[in-house]
């Protein structure tokens, strides 16, 4: 756990009107965040020096009646049986693991052609998953991966119908439907219990992410479009309207979500991170449908996928539906852009934002302190800063809550508060909100204070054992979603280069 924080830091805060600041939106009433970043590299085994910084889930689907798995034939391999080096399918089998804690085995496959990746989980659970996933990092924030994700699910060559995707909600026996957009990539998960459903549903979207139509009216209706205030008033003044710049409008509207957004804009110059993948609204205007398109030929792409499955369902006739599919496509080098942060000191950044609506005026400000911390590549260093986040933060005993919130010097928490693993090099972030502007010193105090306590002193044995105790309980627990979940929590590190079992372990 020493030396694993080694990166910059920020101070973010909603600071007086006074400060310099750019603003974000041209409201009349206004709050200001203020960034103040530092990046270094540490040295020693100091645990934690104070060095600061700033920083999506599906609803669940109605549950389904289903039928049993179907087996697999003689003339067909069971996942059971498979071996490392073994092709099927025009699939090699790269790895073979069995994790009996949590009753699975699991096997990751390549194309051989494409070099697509696919990571199946062997289990006995007639909730089956499949996922098929892109790595989407952008170069702006126009929100071009998001856009797509939408535009995708709105008719294919197989399915040219209006909105497959919301026909299947209503014809499937899905247990769970639907897409998003993270950091870096883009997934397309549903769940099944009935094998016939499963089938169907991996036909419609494969079609949908590799033969979409990609209308422009869809990406007018998707994306972004000018309309007029009132439709049947010719004088009526112009609108930017659309379902992705209506969502991102709201999003960025709640001073929360601005505040954590900005302030991990900050952290990542000159890479990818620095955007906003899912799109800021002063800048989705920009994206052009050509270039939605040009988007979805570079990157999803089998060359440029990760594919999943999970349950209990044959894999080799899936193997063989999902091969015929992308070995019309020749391999390529997938489009990369910059995920790793260089060094920049420490810097403070002032952002304008929304005045919240609760609270008093003269404590309005945010005020957050931030780090880069471990590469997310590293497993173990990744948990171990999940860990230390947790009982650093969580809970009414845990060393912040009784420095921080215990004070009353905030409201509480600020919305970026916490360990965020889900960009290259990760973010450790500690503030409050509902604070006023002179007490950001105080609360920069007593931060640094408490990472020296915790450094000198450690945590309470008994709150290490209850965290452990919670995740090893939390990744035993079979729930309905189990394998959705699983997918979830492994999907980033394995975007990213990393041995998806690893997670497993």
């Amino acid at each position: 756990m020493q030396g694993a924080i080694k990166g910059a830091r920020i101070l973010a805060a909603a600071a007086a009107t006074s400060r310099t600041a750019r603003p974000v939106f041209g409201r009349a009433s206004r709050a200001a965040y203020t960034t103040s970043l530092i990046s270094h590299t540490s040295a020693g085994k100091q645990l934690l020096q104070p060095r600061r910084q700033l920083s999506t889930t599906a609803p669940a689907g109605q549950q389904a009646h289903g039928v049993a798995a179907t087996t697999a034939t003689n003339s067909e391999p069971s996942a059971s049986s498979l071996v490392t080096g073994q092709e099927v399918h025009g699939f090699v089998v790269k790895d073979v693991q069995i994790v009996s804690e949590l009753k699975l085995k699991a096997i990751r496959l390549r194309h051989q052609k494409t070099g697509a990746e696919w990571l199946h989980i062997d289990r006995d659970d007639s909730n089956n998953v499949f996922s098929v996933g892109f790595n989407t990092s952008v170069s702006d924030s126009t929100g071009v991966p998001h856009i797509l994700e939408h535009t995708t699910l709105c008719g294919s060559s197989k399915y040219p119908v209006r909105d497959p995707f919301f026909k299947m909600l209503n014809r499937s026996m899905s247990t769970f439907m639907n897409a998003w957009t993270a950091h870096d990539y883009t997934q397309y998960p549903f769940s099944t219990q009935n094998a016939k459903d499963y089938e169907n549903l991996q036909n419609v979207y494969l079609d949908a992410v590799f033969q979409p139509s990609l209308r422009e009216v869809d990406f007018r209706q998707e994306g972004w479009r000018l309309e007029r205030s009132d439709p049947t008033d010719t004088a009526s003044s112009w609108q930017f309207k659309g379902v992705v710049y209506n969502e991102m409008k709201g999003a960025f509207s709640d001073a929360g979500s601005l505040f954590a957004t900005r302030a991990e804009q900050q952290m990542f110059p000159g890479t990818t991170y620095q955007y906003v993948s899912g799109g800021d609204p002063a800048f989705i205007p920009d994206l052009t449908h050509a270039q939605l398109v040009e988007f979805h030929r570079t990157r999803y792409h089998p060359s440029n996928a990760r594919i999943y499955s999970y349950g209990n369902f044959p894999l080799a006739p899936q193997l063989e539906r999902v091969g015929e599919v992308i070995s019309t496509y020749e391999r390529i080098t997938p489009a990369t852009v910059p995920m790793d942060v260089k060094p920049f000191g420490e810097k403070l950044v002032t952002e304008f934002g929304p005045v919240e609506s609760v609270g008093s005026a003269d404590k309005q400000t945010k005020f957050s302190i931030s780090y880069l911390t471990n590469d997310m590549r590293n497993v173990y260093e990744t948990f171990s800063m999940s860990m230390f986040s947790n009982l650093l933060l969580n809970g009414t005993s845990a060393p912040m809550h009784k420095a921080l919130i215990d004070s009353h010097i905030g409201s509480d928490y600020s919305s970026n508060i916490g360990y965020s693993p889900y960009t290259r090099q990760t973010i450790l972030s500690v503030g409050l909100q509902g604070i006023a502007d002179k007490d950001i010193s105080l609360v920069e105090q007593r931060v640094g204070e408490t990472f020296a306590r915790v450094r000198d002193e450690g945590f309470e044995r008994r709150r290490i054992d209850a965290a452990l105790a919670t995740v090893e309980l939390a990744y035993k627990h079979k729930t309905s979603d189990f394998g959705l979940n699983l997918m979830k929590s492994l999907s980033t590190g394995w975007f990213h280069g990393v041995n998806p079992v690893e997670y497993l372990k």
